[in-house]
């Protein structure tokens, strides 16, 4: 049954809709141009579609129609420049080498620029040869923009019948993401996981669930239609997006000294329901994203009355035995609070979409989107080889024209050469470890794919069985081409290797010259991404650290403001949090990318490591605190509270201090102004738990500190070293 539902939800899934839409915008030409007799022409078609269906990635309709024409209008001018001079090698060494360099250096605006600019690069490479477009070159570049217009008709088109289609599609993919990471946290009560690897996973599976809220924002929160629209569509979803974001907060606060909690009550056997309850929760979460992304109301599978009744008798059990389980029932009661989002999602039907959204969060829903306009200030800025964008343009143009040039001295094939320099624009990514993994996946997935696409060749002679598979192969692997990369892979490479039969070519010699020109080309980008301006993650982490700590700072310092009377919106709390969310994120995919560079790179990881596991523990603390400020009665607190604070905001200040260059020119305001709260001499229960909770997370702080000290001690070792291996070599 949950095989099926995977499948279905596959099915329904925004990345079957894309092959779905490029398959269509490429096939539907090429097969009425081949009915008419004009292959060539229904070639050129697809390939213009091809090209602007990449280049239409998920995000608001405005921006989708967007970098859909830049694609067409920068297409068009790098289509005239190239074939204006493809007749003559160094002009288009020197022509490839300025444009891949401009196109590249796209990645400092924004994603879907970066995406642009790679269509413009495509689109060069694929004209680099002269014969290619020996002829009319007008009326080739006139079927590309045929083909690119008609796929954005397409698109459009949807986009206008089903318009909030992708936001269900990506509040989908949001949800699971959150159900997976509960899933991981719901590992901590299990005795046999260990803790510290259980955390690296726990973080990376963060970035993915800040990437997917980040593009239902995007999608969402555009403009104010989602919210106001009267279908109540827009904001059903709105409500369920709010309930999952602070569902995703609430599992954050269920933060605690694992393994204290292991050695505490792990010997009584009361963990593992822990466990299979918070899993149930992690099953309604994926029950609610596979109705979403079915276009369906999600109904409950799950009753938890009797699990929270047993989890309740449990932990009474070990209360009549002198056990202390305050840790117990915190995690009983945040269980709860997560149930009772889920309850608030399936109240939610087609005649109640829930309570009207407050007109505050109307008003704000703007300021929660990630605004990457095109700057070109921040172009020039990035044009210094401190700017890893500006390292990387500079390698792929150095690689680019360099191979090109080469290949062209050597009298290499021309479908070779186009082959090899679309493989290293494929390969080459900023960072090491990003280009090594896409290497081996690229050169893995052409093997395998090869020799699926030699098979279907030789063993069926059939030309419309043969067009089924390539329409089958083509669909496939658009479809999971942002999803699995190897597997789309394998699947695009029977499809290019069935479409070229077509054309009379000898398919074993196909099969060997794409292995060739892969293996080639792959080989060339791993080695330049080694020595040519190479991007190493490990010099180059302190920053996003220092980033992290600023965030978590901002998000703690609010408890004080609260405490000292100020009425904080909860626009300004979500902002805050939302920071955290996006600098924690930021900081995983940084640790993730270091730990994938060679051995001699990670003179650092075990520090870094360190201060990541930390930091996310920190995070989770901070935000069960302010949940506690923001509904407690401030009398509860006391001035030993706010010193616990004020020493916690402290050491971040200090590990902040530590962490900026020296020539740092945006400087940190730390808070000054505490409130002079009463002193308390005998605190009630309640106090006492707010002042253990302070206490730990004065802890943290002070650890987080110490990594810090440690971290620039170890790097000043290092540098030390080399500079005296430097001297004496």
């Amino acid at each position: 049954m949950e095989r099926t539902k995977e499948i279905s939800h596959f099915f329904y899934s925004q990345y079957f809709a894309e092959g779905l839409m490029i398959t269509l915008g490429c096939i539907i030409p090429l097969l009425v141009c081949m009915y008419l007799g004009y292959v060539n022409e229904g070639t050129l078609i697809s390939f213009g579609a091809l090209l602007i269906g990449l280049s239409d990635t998920p995000g608001a309709p405005s921006h989708r129609r967007l970098g859909m024409l830049s694609t067409i209008g920068l297409g068009i001018l790098t289509y005239l420049i190239i074939v204006s001079i493809n007749f003559s090698v160094p002009l288009t060494t020197i022509a490839i080498a300025v444009l891949s360099f401009f196109f590249a250096m796209f990645a400092v605006f924004n994603a879907r620029a970066a995406t642009v600019g790679a269509m413009c690069t495509l689109l060069m490479l694929f004209n680099v040869q002269h014969a290619v477009t020996d002829g009319n070159v007008w009326l080739h570049l006139l079927f590309v923009i045929i083909g690119g217009l008609w796929y954005m008709a397409i698109s459009m088109w949807t986009l206008k019948i089903r318009p909030y289609r992708i936001a269900q599609q990506e509040l989908s993919e949001s949800i699971r993401d959150v159900a997976d990471y509960i899933r991981l946290k719901a590992n901590f009560y299990d005795p046999n996981v260990d803790i510290d690897t259980n955390y690296l996973k726990l973080i990376e599976k963060q970035v993915e669930v800040n990437k997917h809220q980040e593009s239902v924002r995007d999608t969402l929160f555009q403009s104010k239609r989602s919210i106001k629209d009267t279908t109540k569509i827009g904001r059903y979803l709105t409500l369920v997006f709010s309930d999952i974001v602070d569902l995703f907060e609430q599992s954050l606060t269920t933060q605690y000294d694992y393994n204290a909690i292991k050695s505490a009550y792990g010997q009584y056997g009361v963990l593992m329901p822990f466990k299979h309850t918070i899993l149930k929760v992690t099953n309604e979460l994926d029950n609610i994203a596979y109705a979403i992304n079915a276009n369906k109301l999600p109904k409950p599978t799950y009753t938890f009355e009797n699990d929270m009744d047993r989890l309740r008798e449990s932990v009474e059990k070990l209360d009549k035995q002198g056990i202390n389980t305050i840790p117990l029932k915190k995690v009983i009661i945040n269980i709860r609070s997560i149930i009772k989002y889920l309850e608030n999602i399936y109240s939610y039907n087609s005649t109640n979409v829930g309570p009207n959204i407050p007109k505050e969060e109307i008003d704000s829903a703007s300021q929660f989107i990630t605004r990457d306009q095109i700057d070109w200030k921040k172009f020039r800025s990035n044009l210094s080889l401190q700017s890893s964008a500006f390292r990387h343009a500079l390698r792929m143009a150095i690689v680019l024209s360099g191979t090109y040039l080469t290949l062209n001295l050597i009298n290499f094939s021309p479908n070779g050469i186009y082959w090899t320099l679309l493989t290293i624009m494929v390969i080459l990514k900023p960072g090491f470890g990003s280009t090594q993994e896409r290497n081996a996946q690229r050169l893995i997935g052409t093997l395998i794919g090869g020799i699926i696409g030699a098979a279907v060749i030789f063993t069926i002679d059939d030309v419309t069985i043969r067009f089924i598979f390539l329409i089958f192969f083509f669909l496939s692997g658009y479809s999971l081409f942002r999803l699995n990369y190897i597997v789309a892979v394998m699947f695009i490479t029977p499809y290019i290797l069935i479409m070229l039969s077509f054309h009379g070519m000898d398919t074993l010699e196909m099969v060997t010259e794409r292995v060739i020109d892969t293996f080639l080309g792959g080989l060339i980008a791993f080695v330049s991404s080694y020595v040519i301006f190479p991007n190493w993650e490990s010099i180059q982490f302190r920053d996003n650290m220092r980033n992290l700590l600023i965030a978590n700072y901002n998000y703690l310092a609010q408890a004080i403001r609260i405490l000292a009377g100020e009425q904080l919106t909860i626009t300004a709390y979500k902002l805050s949090r939302k920071e955290v969310y996006i600098a924690s994120a930021n900081m995983g995919s940084t640790f993730q990318r270091m730990l994938t560079e060679p051995k001699w790179r990670q003179k650092y990881t075990k520090e870094v490591n360190r201060f990541v596991i930390l930091d996310h523990i920190l995070s989770s603390h901070a935000a069960n605190l302010l949940v506690q400020v923001h509904h407690a009665d401030i009398s509860s607190y006391s001035r030993e509270h706010v010193r616990l604070l004020k020493k916690a905001l402290s050491d971040l200040h200090k590990a902040v201090a530590l962490l900026s260059p020296p020539d740092e020119e945006k400087e940190f305001d730390p808070d000054e102004d505490f409130p002079n709260l009463k002193v308390v001499t005998d605190e009630d229960e309640d106090g006492k738990l707010i002042t253990e909770q302070l206490q730990f997370l004065s802890k943290i702080s002070g650890d987080l500190h110490k990594v810090a000290q440690q971290l620039m001690t170890r790097m000043a070792e290092v540098e030390h070293k080399e500079t005296a291996d430097l001297v004496n070599g």
